[in-house]
């Protein structure tokens, strides 16, 4: 049975046979937000007026909630990032120089190829839950540097309505174990633990969230729910979330 974590609560990857969970994929699944309102939309178009079908949807709010890491050394600097390519440097090249200096452009992979982020859900789950994650990161933990000590999980919402993580339907994280030779890691369903991250009455007027994070401790990795959320919206630097908790972790959780 998969470990129901809750904010504050530290575990090891152990498996129940007593082996260590070295390879596994974090997944975030979440819902998309409506309106409450319906439109209509074209399904097929006729010809000359003649044929065309259309049919009623719910209208959705425009929401997108990016998954990334950020991986320090012992002293709490930072090594790498691992977020969406869609953070390319010509979406937000100002606002990231402004919040911190030589951000680097997002990847697929982590430097050391121990990290993988699947292609970026700008949508979340229309419909209703399917159950499956709409963005993930496998992690391969042989294969990260040993320089690294701490890797840090952090969720971020882009929404020009100002929604925040109260508002969202449902979003939860899970950790699955995830040897690769899966063909849909989405389908993925040997669940290690899982973490239920929106809902909280805390969480009303934040935008972004600190899941948690893997740490060496004693040669060994373990994972620490963190569950802490904060606003970005000071309305100075716009669409700049994404570096600006990557300041925040790094000024007051890497240390």
């Amino acid at each position: 049975m998969a470990i129901r974590l809750e904010k504050g609560q530290r575990i090891n990857l152990e498996k129940s046979n007593g082996s260590k969970l070295t390879k596994f994929m974090v997944g975030c699944n979440w819902g998309a937000l409506t309106t409450g309102r319906k439109i209509e939309v074209v399904v097929k178009e006729g010809f000359l007026g003649f044929g065309r079908e259309t049919k009623w949807v719910d209208e959705e709010i425009d929401l997108d909630l990016d998954l990334s890491c950020l991986m320090v050394d012992a002293n709490g600097q930072l090594v790498d990032t691992l977020y969406s390519p869609l953070y390319n440097g010509r979406i937000y090249p100002a606002n990231f120089s402004k919040v911190i200096v030589g951000l680097p452009k997002g990847s697929d992979w982590s430097k050391d190829r121990s990290m993988y982020h699947t292609p970026d859900d700008t949508e979340g789950d229309k419909g209703g839950d399917d159950g499956l994650d709409n963005e993930i990161v496998t992690v391969d933990l042989e294969k990260v540097s040993p320089n690294i000590e701490q890797i840090f999980f952090f969720l971020d919402i882009f929404s020009p309505q100002g929604i925040d993580f109260l508002k969202i339907p449902y979003a939860a994280i899970r950790m699955c174990e995830y040897d690769g030779t899966q063909t849909d890691v989405r389908r993925v369903t040997n669940e290690f633990a899982k973490y239920d991250v929106a809902k909280e009455q805390n969480f009303a007027g934040k935008n972004a969230l600190i899941l948690g994070k893997l740490y060496r401790r004693n040669g060994e990795w373990k994972f620490a729910a963190i569950g802490d959320a904060f606003n970005h919206s000071d309305g100075k630097l716009p669409n700049s979330n994404l570096a600006l908790t990557i300041q925040k972790i790094l000024n007051s959780y890497a240390k």
